[in-house]
């Protein structure tokens, strides 16, 4: 009869958990009723060792024919067997009262009582008959620690008894499994049988002799004595133990349980992951040729697996030192009794089986770890008596046949590795730093797909690269189509696992990237990047700078973040180009590129001695001197100036880097590009220093400031220029003079290494600039210090009083006698500082009629000389001389009324000055019109001068109007109009001299100002004759106005003076 046809109704399905009666049950109580019947008289608790051969047949069924009805995951029937009958029998029989309750309250009592009594033989054998040694020991150490080591004990007894080579075994087996498990890995079977035993306690069998049964607390601390049931029982085996497979098994456990010591050993320090990967891979290889191992039918993952389980082992059982020294002495016994033999069998066999090889590395291992006891252990006599001896017995068992470890077979070391990757086992993360930079797995088959398959793995900014190298070796050997192929496959799966990194982990892939292939990254040796990339990278880029935005720039930086890694050259290239040529752009642009600090990379293959920055070389190649719009040049501004300051975030282009680029080797007159070189000058000079020694030390200051004087030395020739000739504009004359001034301020004697030096440069710089304009020395002056006097004209001291310990005179052919006028105010030019010193000093004796005369007549002369050469900014700094002059009535102007109909009968005495001042204009350039003077300025400078003219006459007028203003308790509407009137009648008068040419516009604009003035004086003018007042001045203008021979300036200032009539009658 059938074990299944002598249960109990079975349920329709296989059970849930561990207890629940089901189908499973129903058969494993067939074949223990079975077993019990073929035991008979005897009960089955009674069962021997000899008598498993033929009661236990019955059970063996059942178990076989559970695994055929009812399959399990993972074998897990055979683990809820196993628990039930070991519950059955550790479990005190329940009281008979509890046969009305117990099925209700106990998930245990209905399946246990339909088990028999049995003993520890039934459980001992049908464990070794389902082969799970792992099983066994989940259970076991899932007990009590009381109970285990009873239990382990009991197995110990069992095994000594009657041994078999399947008790040997067996008991082995436990002890590996023992030394393999792992804390934390309970199932839910394991987790219910020791739920089950802690709360109900346990009775040991009849035949253990004990007390009656008695409940009992577990100790939640490791189980005691262990290792040292481990060791009597290998004691007591140890004469059964003939098999050399065996002895081997016994005497690795032995020497891997020792090993486990507190006492032995440095520690727990992993192995390094090649180690540990070679030790996996023999012992897989191992398991796949024995025929004979366990393991041998086993796939590949589960190879592994067990591989890994076998080393990594933990501390659970970690012998005490009295376990240790019994221990190391029972190795020292069996290695003298054992060794020779033992040795004769590995030298004569063809192959290492597992148990071989693990023996060979333990003892290797423990050789090493009792060197270190005798070197740090406080041992006793015998102690190192029993050490020194072990040590030699291991030393002369290795010298013979560790050579046998040389000889393993690596053909699945890739295989073992990807297996791991794969299942994520221990250690899986250093596995894929392996993967991804062994050279010799790449690209095969089954590398890619564990790649594509385990991205996720790789998104790590040290894997990334890796992978990145190992594709850039393969495609530098390998250029057939399939392998053009696989480089596509592989370079998109990286890109994606880098698409994953944060932006900071990005950055250190880009700084690998450029450190190891330079500004071409990947496109200079993989096919597969290049191909398409261009238009890729262009398509990408245009969809950015259509996205301007800050809720686009996250997006942006991603599509750069890949563009970047694949070819940062010329990405950074085309940021460039697009940063120019797209209006607005360029901020957006710049703030993507600041997001990638890795692009400060410094190239030195060009100059190893001088690296160059990677952005700077691509604004050159890219963008510089292809500028062909002031916009672009605008743009391309800002842009390296954002490079330079982005904010909170890190510079891509240093001051020194841009200044060295772009400045120095332009600052030449005839250079295309000076102009913005000085602009950029400019920038970055406004740029904190970001360390204690300023930037401007590297960038050669004093050249520096030499070829900024020997450019505004040109200015003194600037009209004189041929045509063609490149010349800065009196524009940047200014800039230029700014430029000196900062430099001036930055270039201290901190700059160089030495006093000395600086004393040698400074002089330097004096000798060199002595061949130029007097002039540019002045500008010098904070720079010379006290080392160098202001060196001047010497008939400057004839109408000046110059200290002569700061001052020293000159003769210079070009400053003749009555020239002194003209090198005092070429000074007032110079700054601000200097203007007020020569106000302060100048000589003039205003009660001699005679000399201020030939002072005023000298002034408007020098003047006019000086007038076409000044830049604005100097215009501004001269103006105001004028004014002081006029006002402490130095400079005598007289008013004529050449354009005064009748007397003013007016208190013009507040804008006397204005006047005087707008008359002074007119007298200087009638005199600069004059016969005299008419091929003395080229028709290009005439512009110049009207420009500076008109820009003091705006300043003219905007002082009419806040002198009015202050006089507002004294109504002057009617000497402001009067003041307009005569300032417009000169500006047409300016007008009508000058030469034929572009000078209408400056002029119109001025003069429709004025009569805008004009406009809002008059009709402030509130006396009783104003209306006449302003048709007759209305006249007087538009009679004045018809005589202008420039006909758009003289229509639009007509139509302007109709408008002005035709208000005034309203």
């Amino acid at each position: 009869m059938e074990p299944a046809e002598l249960g109990a109704a079975m349920a329709p399905a296989c059970p849930a958990g561990p207890w629940d009666v089901g189908e499973e049950t129903a058969i494993l109580h067939g074949g223990f009723l079975l077993a019990a019947r073929l035991l008979q008289p005897r009960p089955l608790r009674e069962l021997r060792k000899c008598d498993w051969p033929r009661a236990g047949v019955p059970i063996t069924d059942a178990l076989r024919e559970i695994g055929e009805r009812c399959p399990s995951p993972l074998g897990l029937w055979k683990k809820e067997a196993v628990a039930i009958v070991w519950a059955k029998m550790l479990l005190p029989a329940p009281p008979a009262a509890s046969l009305e309750w117990g099925w209700k309250d106990d998930g245990f009592f209905s399946v246990g009582a339909m088990i028999p009594d049995v003993n520890h033989t039934a459980l001992f054998e049908l464990v070794k008959a389902l082969g799970v040694p792992r099983l066994f020991v989940q259970l076991l150490l899932a007990l009590p620690p009381a109970v285990c080591r009873g239990q382990l004990e009991k197995l110990v007894e069992y095994i000594s008894s009657e041994t078999s080579l399947s008790d040997i075994r067996f008991f082995l087996d436990v002890w590996w499994e023992v030394m393999k498990h792992r804390e934390g890995q309970e199932d839910a079977t394991v987790s219910a049988f020791s739920a089950l035993i802690h709360r109900n306690g346990a009775e040991p069998s009849l035949e253990d002799g004990l007390q009656p049964p008695k409940r009992f607390k577990g100790d939640p601390g490791n189980p005691p004595g262990l290792p040292m049931v481990l060791l009597e029982g290998l004691k007591q085996i140890r004469g059964s133990i003939a098999q050399p497979r065996l002895r081997c098994y016994a005497l690795a456990n032995l020497a891997e349980l020792l090993c486990l010591s507190a006492g032995l050993g440095p520690g727990d320090s992993p192995l390094a992951i090649t180690e540990h990967l070679a030790k996996l891979s023999a012992m897989v290889s191992l398991w796949s040729s024995d025929t004979d191992s366990q393991y041998h039918t086993c796939g590949l993952g589960e190879k592994v697996r067990e591989a890994e389980r076998s080393m990594i082992l933990l501390s659970l059982t970690q012998p005490s030192r009295e376990e240790l020294f019994g221990g190391l002495e029972l190795l020292c016994s069996l290695l003298q009794a054992w060794g020779e033999e033992l040795q004769d069998t590995l030298r004569g066999s063809e192959e290492l089986c597992f148990e071989s090889y693990r023996l060979l590395d333990t003892l290797t291992t423990l050789g090493k770890n009792l060197d270190f006891l005798l070197e740090t252990g406080d041992l006793g006599e015998g102690e190192t008596q029993v050490v020194l001896e072990l040590t030699q017995l291991t030393k002369d068992f290795l010298r013979d046949t560790s050579a046998c470890l040389k000889d393993l077979d690596t053909s699945l070391v890739s295989s073992v590795a990807m297996a791991i990757i794969a299942q994520r086992l221990d250690r899986h993360v250093d596995m894929c730093s392996v993967f991804a930079s062994e050279k010799t797995w790449a690209f095969s088959k089954a590398w890619v797909e564990c790649l594509v398959e385990n991205k996720a793995l790789f998104q790590n900014p040290e894997l990334v690269f890796k992978l990145l190298e190992t594709l850039v070796n393969f495609a530098m050997s390998h250029c057939d189509k399939e392998a053009q192929e696989l480089q596509m496959q592989v370079t998109k799966a990286i890109v994606e696992c880098y698409s994953e990194l944060s932006l900071s982990d990005k950055n250190k892939v880009i700084s690998g990237v450029l450190a190891s292939w330079g500004g071409q990254g990947l496109s200079q040796n993989v096919q597969a990047v290049r191909e398409g990339f261009q238009e890729d990278m262009n398509v990408t880029l245009n969809q950015i700078t259509k996205s301007v935005s800050d809720e686009g720039l996250t997006r942006a930086v991603a599509s750069m973040a890949r563009l970047t890694l694949l070819s940062p050259e010329a990405t950074v290239k085309q940021v460039c180009h697009l940063a120019v040529v797209n209006l607005g752009a360029h901020q957006f642009l710049a703030q993507i590129l600041c997001s990638f600090p890795a692009l400060s990379f410094l190239e030195s293959h060009k100059d190893p001695g001088r690296p160059h920055s990677l952005v700077v070389r691509c604004l050159e190649e890219a963008v510089w001197g292809q500028l062909s719009t002031a916009r672009e040049e605008e743009q391309f501004l800002q842009f390296l100036a954002f490079l330079m300051q982005p904010g909170s975030a890190t510079p891509l282009v240093s001051p020194a880097e841009a200044t060295k680029a772009f400045v120095l080797p332009y600052l030449k007159s005839d250079s295309p590009q000076i102009e913005l070189s000085l602009q950029i000058l400019s920038k970055v000079l406004g740029i904190p220093s970001c360390s204690q020694e300023h930037w401007i030390k590297s960038c050669h200051p004093f050249p520096l400031l030499l070829s900024l004087c020997k450019l505004l030395d040109g200015y003194t020739k600037y009209w004189h220029q041929p045509r063609e000739l490149l010349f800065p504009s009196l524009e940047t004359k200014d800039l230029i003079l700014n430029l000196l001034c900062q430099l001036c301020e930055l270039v201290g004697p901190e700059t160089v290494p030495s006093l000395e030096l600086w004393v040698q440069s400074v002089a330097w710089l004096h000798r060199k600039v002595a061949s130029l304009d007097w002039t540019v020395g002045l500008h010098l002056k904070k720079l010379y210090g006290d080392y160098f006097k202001n060196e001047v004209p010497a008939t400057l001291f004839e109408i000046c009083r110059l200290p002569e310990d700061e001052w020293t005179s000159q003769s210079w052919p070009a400053y003749g006698p009555g020239s002194g006028l003209l090198a005092w105010m070429e000074c007032c030019c110079v700054s601000p500082a200097l203007r007020d010193t020569m106000l302060a000093l100048l000589t003039v004796n205003v009660d001699n009629p005679e000399e201020v005369n030939l002072f005023s007549k000298g002034f408007l002369v020098a003047l006019i000389q000086v007038l076409p050469w000044c830049s604005h900014g100097e215009w501004k700094r001269l103006a105001p001389v004028v004014e002081q002059l006029l006002q402490r009535q130095v400079l005598h102007v007289p008013y004529t009324l050449e354009y005064v109909q009748h007397m003013p009968l007016l208190n013009l005495r507040p804008f006397a000055c204005h006047l005087q001042l707008s008359v002074l204009f007119l007298r200087g350039f009638q005199l600069l019109c004059s016969s005299s003077c008419s091929t003395w300025l080229p028709p290009q400078a005439w512009l110049h001068v009207v420009q500076l003219y008109c820009a003091s006459l705006t300043d003219l007028l905007a002082s009419i109007k806040a002198t009015a203003g202050a006089a507002a308790s004294q109504p002057c509407s009617q000497e402001v109009s009067f003041t307009c009137i005569q300032v417009f009648c000169h500006l047409l008068h300016v007008a009508a001299m000058l030469p034929a040419g572009d000078c209408g516009e400056p002029l119109l604009v001025v003069a429709l100002e004025v009569l805008s003035q004009y406009e809002v004086s008059s009709k402030a003018d509130t006396s009783p004759c104003a209306a006449l007042r302003r048709a007759n001045e209305g006249h007087f203008l538009q009679s004045i106005t018809d005589n202008v021979g420039h006909e758009e300036l003289r229509s639009t200032l007509l139509h302007k003076l109709s408008k002005l009539g035709a208000r005034s009658e309203h």
